[in-house]
This record gives C-alpha cells, sequence and structure tokens, in this order.
C-alpha cells in the first residue's frame, strides 16, 4: 500500500479500480503533480486480491478534468473514464466521538460528557467528564472499578458505629494519580470532605483543575503535580484516612495503612 496523510479536512475524494501497475503509476504521477499539504493519494490491493484501487482526497475542489487528464497519461482514457468524483460533508469528528460515549453508571455516580448532562438521575451523583489529555472518563473497566470500590466504602461507612471525631489536619482522601480528577471529584461530592489528588503528568494536572472546576468541587479538592509520595504536597497536608490508587484501588486497600497511617478503606 502507498499512501499519504489525509488533508485536515479534505472536501473532495476520487476513486478508480486499475491493475497493480497502473495504480502505482497513477499514485505516483498525482502524488507528484499537487500540493501535499492539500493532497493524498493512496494506491492498495483490492480484497479480491487481483484489482487495486486508488483514492486521492482533496482538501479543495480539483479541476476534475485536470485529474482525468493526468490519470490517462499515466494509464489510458478507458482508466481515467472510470474516475469518480464524490463530495465530503465536513463533520467536526471530535463532537461525534463524543456523543458516542454513553453515560457510566457506577453505583451512585454517573459519569457523562457534557451532552448527556440532562440525562443523570436526580437520585444519582452525576460527575461531568469529558475525554482528554488524561486518563479516566469512566468507561475504562478500571476507572468503572475504582468508582464501584469507593460506592461499597460508602456504603460500609453508613453501617459503622457513630463515634466522636477528632479533629484531624489534612486532606481525609489522597488520589495519587488522578488523570482527569473523576475519582477525586467523586469522593468530594460524596463525602463533602477535603481530597489531595495529584498526577506527574502536568498536562493531566490542568484537565483535573478544570474538571473539579466544572464540577463544583473546588472547595474539597486541591490538584498538584506529584510524582510519589514524597513530594511536599503530601508532606505539608498531613496524614489521610482514604487512600486512592487509582486502578488499584481495589486490589491495594490493605496497603492504605502503610501509605497513609490509617485503617484500609475506612473513613473517620
Amino acid at each position: 500500500m502507498r499512501e499519504g496523510l489525509q488533508p485536515a479536512r479534505p472536501s473532495t475524494v476520487a476513486r478508480l479500480v486499475t491493475t497493480e501497475p497502473q495504480a502505482r503509476r497513477i499514485a505516483d504521477l498525482l502524488g507528484e503533480s499537487f500540493d501535499p499539504e492539500e493532497t493524498a493519494v493512496a494506491a492498495y490491493e483490492m480484497p479480491d486480491e487481483r484489482s487495486w484501487g486508488v483514492e486521492v482526497y482533496f482538501e479543495h475542489e480539483p479541476d476534475r478534468e485536470a485529474v482525468r487528464a493526468l490519470v490517462a497519461l499515466a494509464a489510458d482514457q478507458e482508466t481515467a473514464a472510470g474516475l469518480e468524483f464524490d463530495s465530503l460533508s465536513q463533520k467536526d469528528w471530535v463532537a461525534a466521538s463524543l456523543e458516542g460515549l454513553a453515560p457510566v453508571p457506577a453505583g451512585r455516580f454517573v459519569v457523562h460528557g457534557a451532552h448527556d448532562r440532562a440525562r443523570v438521575p436526580p437520585s444519582r451523583i452525576g460527575i461531568e467528564i469529558d475525554a482528554a489529555l488524561a486518563f479516566g472518563t469512566g468507561h475504562h473497566g478500571t476507572t468503572r472499578g475504582c468508582l464501584l470500590a469507593l460506592d461499597r466504602i460508602l456504603k460500609a461507612e453508613t453501617r459503622r458505629p457513630v463515634r466522636p471525631r477528632r479533629p484531624r489536619r489534612g486532606p481525609a482522601i489522597l488520589d495519587i494519580g488522578t488523570g482527569t480528577g473523576v475519582l477525586a471529584i467523586a469522593a468530594a461530592r460524596a463525602l463533602r470532605r477535603g481530597v489531595l489528588a495529584s498526577d506527574i503528568d502536568p498536562a493531566a494536572v490542568r484537565v483535573a483543575r478544570e474538571n473539579v472546576r466544572l464540577n463544583r468541587a473546588g472547595g474539597f479538592v486541591v490538584v498538584a503535580t506529584a510524582a510519589g509520595l514524597t513530594a511536599p504536597a503530601f508532606r505539608q497536608r498531613g496524614r489521610a484516612r482514604l487512600v486512592d490508587l487509582g486502578p488499584l484501588l481495589q486490589r491495594r486497600l490493605d496497603g492504605a495503612q502503610h501509605v497513609a497511617g490509617a485503617p484500609a478503606g475506612t473513613i473517620d
């Protein structure tokens, strides 16, 4: 297969089916004749394994007769007569892909995009997260599994005997490797307690902060750039009572006592 990068917003595509030698000659000539920034040419073997196809994507409407003349020069008039042009409708592919992401229910939580804001039931805690340059839209099994684990912990807390609480310094919850901030937001919305969320990736931190603002959790969630638990953000804020290790939450809650100096899977 011989191909170039498709223009960012192609308006027209030309297609034909011919033999392999002709397809290669046509692709070479058309590739040399048009600006590669505005045109992409591909020659490829057809499923029947006998014929070859040629496709040419144009960013702007081409002179169709001139294109046919080039095809005739590389092959023959009969092949040029078989060249077909189609106009391509412009589409916002980002918006289209987001529309394809259905809300994700996970216990009391529903993770959704902006396009599904009105579909969140009143009895659920809606967390609005759109796809971005950070992990955690709820569609991956690990994120949903962490939300379900958090939901189970919260249900268990409601069955624990009420006991006096001592004032504590620092956040109630740590979210390590926060990504989009979805788990930190979920904990903050459900518990109305302080959350320290961190990520090693500054881009993810920016995404998480925006999501915290969007979900009105800024009064409870602090997002910091940190590589591991030795960062100043952790030392300055004291011990936490629940540690969320992202996708490891379900398997490593027993490690929370060692990490945070707190009973694993409990919120005091």
